[in-house]
């Protein structure tokens, strides 16, 4: 069982930044793969970004490349979003989650475990 809780969402300007937590309760934390995933209003769920269990593994999707950095500190069972140059369309509820492939890390069925989001909102 893990659970997992968002935070660090919020409202800023475009070309700005935010840092996105994800804090995770559990005894085997690393032996996760830990994704982003957000949501934007009427929009399905997509992926954003993942990190292998040891962390010398990340995956991006291409349109935030450059932009955002994924990151964990398993010592502090914490994986991190780093967001960089905020554009509006970024404007999503961010969701974290933990899963036991790597292989299929593009796919929320590879993901066993859901945070309940936090709010990110990039005004023009």
């Amino acid at each position: 069982q893990v659970q997992l809780v968002e935070s660090g969402g919020g409202l800023v300007q475009a070309g700005g930044s935010l840092r996105l937590s994800c804090a995770a309760s559990g005894r085997t934390f690393s032996s996760y793969v830990m994704g982003w995933f957000r949501q934007a209003p009427g929009k399905e769920r997509e992926f954003v970004a993942a990190i292998s269990w040891s962390g010398s593994n990340t995956y991006y999707r291409d349109v935030v490349k450059g932009r955002f950095t994924i990151s964990r500190d398993n010592a502090k069972n914490t994986v991190y979003l780093q967001m960089n140059s905020l554009k509006p369309e970024d404007t999503a509820v961010y969701y974290c989650a933990a899963g036991r492939r790597w292989d299929t890390v593009l796919s929320q069925g590879a993901y066993d475990y859901w945070g309940q989001g936090t709010q990110v909102t990039v005004s023009s």
